[in-house]
C-alpha cells in the first residue's frame, strides 16, 4: 500500500485547509484511514481517522473543527480544517491501517500545516 498527501500551507489563525490523501495498492476492504499530527517535540498524537465502514473518531482538540471524509471507490481520505488555530501547526502524516487478522500501519509522507496568529 502506497498513501499520497496532499493539501496543507500556510493560513491565518481562522482560516481553512483541506488534507487529501490517496491509497494505492493492495488495499483490504477493512480498514481504518486517517491522520495524525507531530509536533516540534515530535510527539506524535491522532487528529481524525475513519473506517471503510464510516465510524469516525477525532481527537478532542479538534472536535467541531475538523471533518473527516473518505471514498471507499476511490480509496481517499479528506480531512476538512476550520476554525483553524496556532495549536494546530504541525506535520500532518496520513495513516491507512489494514484491519482484520494482520494488521498493520502504512504511513504517508508529511505535510505541513502553519498556522500564523
Amino acid at each position: 500500500v502506497q498513501l499520497q498527501a496532499s493539501g496543507g500551507g500556510l493560513v491565518q489563525a481562522g482560516g481553512s485547509l483541506r488534507l487529501s490523501c490517496a491509497a494505492s495498492g493492495d488495499i483490504f476492504v477493512i480498514n481504518v484511514m486517517g491522520w495524525y499530527r507531530q509536533d516540534a517535540q515530535k510527539l506524535r498524537e491522532l487528529v481524525a481517522v475513519i473506517s471503510s465502514d464510516g465510524s469516525a473518531n477525532y481527537a478532542d482538540s479538534v472536535k467541531g473543527r475538523f471533518t473527516i471524509s473518505r471514498d471507499n471507490a476511490k480509496n481517499t481520505v479528506t480531512l476538512q480544517m476550520n476554525s483553524l488555530k496556532p495549536e494546530d501547526t504541525a506535520v500532518y502524516l496520513c495513516n491507512y491501517r489494514k484491519g482484520g487478522a494482520w494488521q498493520y500501519d502504512v504511513w504517508g509522507q508529511g505535510t505541513l500545516v502553519t498556522v500564523s496568529s
